[in-house]
């Protein structure tokens, strides 16, 4: 990906956020002259229905590419598709365009270009939303979108990278929303054994199966009147998916081994750190059930492009630390100027989870942000400091110190060792897969 800075968005005296518009227009192809013009985060071209720029060429894929506004400029992205995507002719992955670029998806150029109109993005007033917290443009401008989202009862769709706070945003829309009295219900698709996702989300009958011993309620059951989030939603099997589709569309389900359907009244959200379009590309997920999904959509973003939400960020860390190992809260010292600035340059491919992970390994074993903890423990490639036996803690708090720097160091070194494959991992290490999987989110190893 080449890097690129054009200034296409400032901050106005109002508040919100001023924005110019990006303008995709077909210059070659059977759809010669068609073109869009939006100020929206995101534009995605292809030849399905729901695309922002729909195309009728037979070699452009359902959904071919997208098109991401970010602070530096705009962001082209192949979605895995089959003939490719082009910049100036050159075949890209992932890359910036400039104003006047031709960007060929297939054997259709569309010229991008920046227009002269601009609109107008609001930012939400206050720092935070919920449990999500953050001071600049980017994450004002999530709060303000979710702010909208949540008075509604429409099907949410959150995507963002592994440790981006996808489930805060659930909760948040959850607690802001008419249904804050009703049950807010967690299924964690990654971590469900195949043979039993149908049972934990639509429940099942006695005898239903070996080892039904008792009826059981599903997760829409359990969560009338409320809220039912799917987390990893692009983990449900292709089996299942029709299923949730037809319960999302009429708000029934039926029980596994049941005759009759059973009326649910749910709101349903869903997050995702997958590309679901590449997924419905590859074949792996139904089309008809991501545009039930895709109702609303927001995008939390990575740590690493809402870096001026740092220091903010450290120190609501901080606090909530102290507060979860129930210390006395210390006074807050901020890093100093050269420990802030090795935590800005560093990756954070485990976004604020690992920035978490960071604060609770400094809090347990140091009781400060210390510079030993920046070189190593929250390096994605590096293994964690050495912890010291911090004997002003109660027992429990300094022997969990003890075991959190033995499972990320475990997990690290197995991880690498199967070279990235979890099942193969979680096979050598005589660990259930689910529970691998559990252990790997919450220590932010990748």
């Amino acid at each position: 990906m080449s890097g690129h800075t054009e200034v296409i968005s400032t901050q106005d005296t109002t508040g919100g956020l001023t924005v110019r518009r990006a303008r995709l227009q077909v210059s070659a192809g059977p759809d010669a002259d068609a073109e869009v013009a939006s100020s929206s985060e995101k534009l995605t071209i292809g030849s399905a229905p729901g695309n922002d720029l729909v195309l009728s060429d037979s070699t452009v894929s359902r959904f071919h590419a997208e098109l991401v506004r970010e602070r530096g400029g705009y962001r082209l992205r192949d979605l895995e598709s089959t003939n490719g995507t082009r910049v100036d002719h050159v075949r890209i992955t992932d890359a910036y365009v400039v104003d006047g670029s031709t960007l060929t998806f297939g054997n259709t150029a569309v010229r991008f270009s920046l227009v002269a109109e601009q609109d107008v993005v609001p930012l939400h007033p206050e720092p935070r939303f919920g449990r999500l917290v953050g001071e600049g443009a980017v994450m004002r401008a999530l709060f303000a979108r979710l702010a909208r989202l949540a008075v509604t009862d429409a099907t949410v769709l959150i995507e963002g990278e592994s440790g981006t706070g996808k489930e805060l945003v659930a909760e948040a829309l959850h607690q802001q929303s008419p249904r804050v009295s009703g049950p807010f219900v967690v299924v964690d698709c990654g971590s469900i054994p195949a043979e039993l996702v149908e049972s934990e989300l639509f429940g099942h009958e006695k005898g239903a199966f070996t080892g039904a011993t008792h009826e059981r309620r599903g997760a829409f059951e359990a969560a009338r009147g409320g809220t039912l989030f799917l987390d990893e939603i692009g983990e449900l099997p292709l089996a299942v998916q029709p299923r949730l589709l037809r319960a999302l569309e009429r708000r029934q389900v039926k029980r596994v081994g049941a005759d009759a359907f059973r009326s649910v009244d749910v709101r349903f959200l869903a997050a995702t750190h997958r590309d679901l379009r590449a997924a419905v590309n590859r074949g792996e997920f139904r089309e008809d059930l991501y545009f039930r999904l895709a109702v609303g959509m927001v995008r939390v973003p990575p740590l690493r492009s809402r870096l001026d939400d740092l220091p903010l960020l450290l120190r609501h860390l901080w606090e909530e630390t102290f507060r979860t190992l129930g210390l006395s809260l210390r006074p807050y010292a901020p890093p100093s100027p050269e420990t802030l600035r090795q935590l800005m340059s560093l990756p954070w491919r485990g976004n604020v989870r690992e920035l978490r992970n960071f604060v609770e390994r400094s809090v347990a074993m140091s009781g400060a942000l210390a510079t030993a903890f920046v070189q190593g423990s929250p390096s994605p490639s590096a293994e964690p400091a050495l912890p010291s036996v911090r004997v002003d803690l109660p027992y429990k708090d300094a022997k969990e110190a003890w075991l959190v720097y033995f499972e990320e160091t475990y997990l690290r070194q197995r991880l690498r060792t199967a070279g990235g494959n979890v099942s193969q991992m979680a096979r050598e290490a005589e660990v259930d897969r689910a529970h691998v999987i559990k252990l790997l989110r919450k220590h932010a190893v990748r």
